[in-house]
């Protein structure tokens, strides 16, 4: 279960930085509240509220089940996580950025 949560600690923490850059931005982000889901845009203050949560909840999985910031199974855990999602995010938004200016 420690490592389930320090997976999702990485992936709440990535997912909440471009939420949360394009809310403080005044820029439309695709989130899973827009139609379709993770496809169109959101608005900004959509974006800033969905990657506060993100944070809030990968901050409550961090204090709820802590590692140290060393090379432990706790923090490679994490780190997987922030990385697994970071590659696939970065994928998928960069070919939803690719059709919508095709």
């Amino acid at each position: 279960m420690h490592f389930l949560a320090n997976f999702f600690t990485g992936a709440f923490l990535c997912n909440c930085i471009p939420h949360l850059a394009a809310g403080l931005m005044g820029m439309p982000f695709p989130s899973p509240f827009s139609k379709p889901p993770g496809i169109g845009d959101s608005s900004p203050l959509v974006n800033f509220l969905w990657g506060l949560v993100n944070l809030l909840a990968g901050g409550y999985l961090f204090l709820t089940f802590p590692f140290a910031l060393t090379l432990n199974p706790g923090f490679l855990t994490t780190l997987l996580g922030a990385v697994l999602l970071g590659v696939w995010i970065s994928i998928h938004f960069g070919k939803v950025r690719q059709n919508k200016h095709a």
